[in-house]
């Protein structure tokens, strides 16, 4: 399939495959996230958790699990435990001692609205919660898969992935990365969570797949998470504040090594088209039967506006 191809079902279907995936969603994190909880931490979860964000990773999900003939009540627990770590990872990433941002999603970010303290406590307990999650006391996921969610959703979490990736964007401000080392640190720091995301869904799956599958389906998943952040950093250069949701030009006022800075604009363009070349490419290696949603989404990464 072309990408000619992908964007005209995600022009036609894209919407409407989406649409009951995000409800369910919406749902699950509302029954789930922050009930038990004391009152005001459980009003500060939610409030980092619900009414707002792509989901652009629970999507991943579900779509990775549908091309493999996945398990729908295992990827709705994926979905929601990677959607519960990626915004246990913005709450603390807006903390004065990390990127200290006022705007999330189009609103105050966790610690004005609740105090450094209680943005700190959310995303523990968010963090937690995911790996809850995963872990159901009954018969609906079984321990095999469990234990494949927990171990991917950890890897891409942690040192080696996100946490790894911010230590490094961190310790980069004001200096000179090279192509290499910008990867790199994109890699960890965005790519992770977003590649995890893709092979989560495929671990809700029976593991009767071609063994090429699970190599192209890594190689998708790393080609759209570096695409996602490439488009961040052009969005933050030619997009405002209301269209993103969150403080435009932050990375260029705080000399954070950019993809626009190392490439410029239109360089940095190619190299997203080029990803998502790989992503499209990688897809074609699968010996999967249906992965048009895994393509439209890739093409949407591309081509968004936020």
């Amino acid at each position: 399939m072309s990408r000619a191809d992908a964007l005209r079902w995600d022009a036609a279907r894209l919407s409407a495959w989406s649409e009951p995936h995000l409800a369910r969603v919406e749902a699950a994190l509302s029954k789930w996230v922050g009930v038990d909880a004391p009152a005001q931490l459980g009003d500060a979860m939610r409030y980092a958790v619900l009414d707002g964000g792509k989901r652009l990773r629970p999507l991943l999900v579900f779509a990775a699990s549908e091309a493999v003939g996945g398990r729908p009540e295992a990827a709705l627990r994926a979905a929601c435990a990677v959607e519960l770590i990626h915004a246990y990872s913005l709450v603390h990433d807006d903390l004065p001692c990390m990127d200290n941002d006022v705007l999330r999603r189009g609103k105050p970010t966790v610690h004005v609205k609740f105090g450094e303290a209680g943005a700190l406590l959310a995303g523990d307990a968010l963090q937690a919660l995911a790996f809850e999650l995963l872990t159901p006391a009954g018969d609906e996921v079984a321990p095999a898969v469990q234990a494949r969610l927990c171990r991917l959703l950890a890897g891409a979490a942690g040192s080696q992935g996100m946490a790894g990736g911010q230590a490094i964007d961190l310790a980069s401000v004001g200096l000179a990365l090279d192509e290499a080392q910008l990867r790199e640190m994109h890699r960890l720091k965005t790519g992770a969570l977003l590649q995890g995301s893709v092979e989560m869904g495929a671990a809700c799956g029976d593991e009767s797949t071609s063994p090429a599958t699970p190599a192209a389906l890594r190689d998708y998943g790393a080609a759209v998470g570096l695409a996602f952040q490439v488009v961040d950093d052009i969005l933050d250069v030619v997009a405002d504040s209301e269209t993103l949701g969150k403080t435009a030009g932050k990375d260029a006022a705080s000399d954070k090594p950019t993809y626009v800075s190392l490439l410029g604009l239109e360089g940095a363009r190619a190299q997203a088209r080029e990803l998502l070349a790989q992503a499209l490419a990688a897809l074609d290696r699968s010996m999967l039967a249906d992965t048009g949603a895994l393509r439209a989404l890739a093409c949407m990464v591309v081509d968004r506006d936020r």
